[in-house]
């Protein structure tokens, strides 16, 4: 009896391409943030900063950058409401693991991370036996638009600045089969605002800098929609977000890529979204 063919976790040159990119990334504006309390993320923060940094150093503004980044993490697991003791949770693009292990240890519940950089899903797992959660939060080098995972799996399932880098209804179609019925999808995405026409010079800097394709805000919608799922709250998380570039600007691991985010969020060509959708 023939076995089954296992598919390859990277399918498409672009997918190599980014996955090689964040294998190699060791950029500080990810790693020294995590290194204030161990928590490592990759998404930026929300919030106003307290100005006094500026007057206390480099460190000071690190460890502001950081707590804004971490509440950007609560802000959106808020949007799951309460999960039960049984739940499991899926992290689409988990990254370093920061927000899986937040998740954990507010819900309970399970959680699992899948990411095509093998050097993340590696780091990760390595937080997760450092910190003794190993057997409640996993990390699998997995493609989040096909997984594996068995349908109706999970309670739910989120997705932080990631779905930059896929194919919506690819991706919604996926979380459609693996989300039991009454679950829900939390996402928070820049996306650029098709109401203005096509990406602004600023969006394509974005763009060209991570080598991401950023959708426009009636995409999200649209895919989810045809996929089954019914968005319950969206909230434009645009102006709360800006004091975050501003004071990262000013930062010892400002990238350069600062101004065009400040630039697009202010002339209204970007915005950043928090949608959260129920799977009918």
């Amino acid at each position: 009896m023939a076995s089954p063919t296992v598919k390859p976790v990277l399918r498409t040159d672009y997918q190599r391409s980014v996955a090689d990119y964040w294998n190699k990334e060791k950029d500080p504006v990810n790693i020294k943030l995590g290194e204030v309390d161990g928590l490592y993320h990759h998404h930026y923060g929300l919030g106003a900063y307290d100005p006094a940094v500026l007057e206390q150093g480099d460190e000071a503004i690190i460890a502001e950058m950081h707590r804004l980044e971490t509440a950007q993490a609560e802000v959106l697991l808020d949007h799951f409401g309460d999960i039960p003791p049984g739940g499991r949770l899926m992290d689409g693009g988990s990254g370093r693991g920061g927000t899986s292990f937040m998740a954990n240890a507010r819900f309970g519940c399970e959680v699992d991370g899948v990411s095509i950089s093998e050097q993340q899903v590696a780091f990760a797992n390595n937080q997760a036996r450092e910190r003794g959660v190993a057997d409640q939060v996993r990390f699998h080098f997995k493609n989040m638009l096909d997984t594996g995972f068995e349908t109706g799996a999970f309670t739910g399932i989120w997705t932080n600045e990631t779905t930059m880098y896929v194919d919506l209804q690819q991706l919604y179609g996926e979380f459609a089969r693996l989300i039991a019925p009454g679950g829900r999808y939390v996402c928070i995405t820049g996306c650029y605002n098709d109401l203005t026409g096509g990406r602004s010079r600023a969006v394509s800097q974005i763009d060209q800098h991570y080598i991401c394709n950023i959708h426009p805000r009636s995409e999200y919608f649209k895919a989810l929609a045809d996929n089954g799922f019914v968005p319950i709250s969206v909230v434009d998380l645009t102006p709360e977000t800006i004091p975050y570039w501003e004071l990262r600007a000013k930062s010892s691991v400002a990238t350069g890529i600062e101004d065009p985010f400040l630039t697009a969020y202010k002339e209204g060509s970007f915005h950043y979204l928090l949608i959260a959708a129920d799977r009918v």
